[in-house]
């Protein structure tokens, strides 16, 4: 039977804050994805691991779906008010708003990776985070990119940086769109960003749940 399960009153591992990799994003800025989800699997893999583990300690009744929902919500909500904070923040450059929802999201897939009996700090989860958020169309092409990541040369990543840019301008919500609301209205940008951070969250999530409960 699938329970539902709730947090815990004990504070449970904390999110993880953005890793400092912001001096590889400035030379390849067309690899931004490919690093943040290596990043991601290091940093944030233990953690999602340890938090899967308590929750299951403190609720031995709940089943991998009740623990892949609790995480999902814990990370939606975390989404949403993670782009609110940064269209508050001004962080209008897209490297920045394309690091603040990819970090987002790496958390939420990790997390519900783990819930499903996955190891969300093995390094295969680097690829299928990218498959997940909509990066690459399959894991053939996210496992070239990591590659091309490390060894591939700088040139070439700023070469991709528009078109990075270009491609995940919808999925996670619209830079441009929240650059228009703040000009036009003042405070709007940051229910734009709760909104558009959350429904993207969503989609993951879902995309998530699919794959790993398989």
């Amino acid at each position: 039977m699938t329970t539902d399960v709730e947090p815990s009153a004990t504070p449970v591992a904390p999110a993880a804050r953005t890793p400092v990799v912001w001096p590889r994003l400035r030379d390849r800025p067309g690899y931004a994805p490919e690093l943040l989800a290596l990043a991601a699997v290091d940093a944030l893999g233990p953690r999602a691991r340890e938090w899967v583990e308590q929750v299951r300690r403190a609720y031995p009744a709940a089943d991998a779906d009740g623990v892949a929902r609790l995480a999902a919500r814990r990370f939606v909500r975390l989404a949403g008010t993670g782009g609110a904070l940064a269209a508050g923040a001004g962080l209008f450059a897209p490297a920045a708003e394309l690091a603040s929802v990819l970090w987002a999201q790496a958390n939420l897939v990790l997390h519900v990776a783990a819930a499903y009996g996955r190891d969300p700090a093995h390094p295969d989860r680097a690829a299928e985070l990218l498959v997940l958020t909509l990066v690459h169309p399959d894991e053939g092409a996210a496992r070239a990119a990591l590659a091309a990541s490390a060894d591939g040369p700088a040139e070439e990543s700023w070469g991709r940086a528009a078109e990075v840019a270009r491609r995940l301008a919808a999925p996670v919500g619209g830079w441009l769109g929240l650059r228009l609301v703040a000009r036009l209205l003042p405070g709007a940008a940051a229910v734009a960003a709760v909104a558009g951070g959350t429904a993207a969250a969503e989609r993951v999530a879902a995309r998530a749940v699919a794959r790993y409960r398989s």
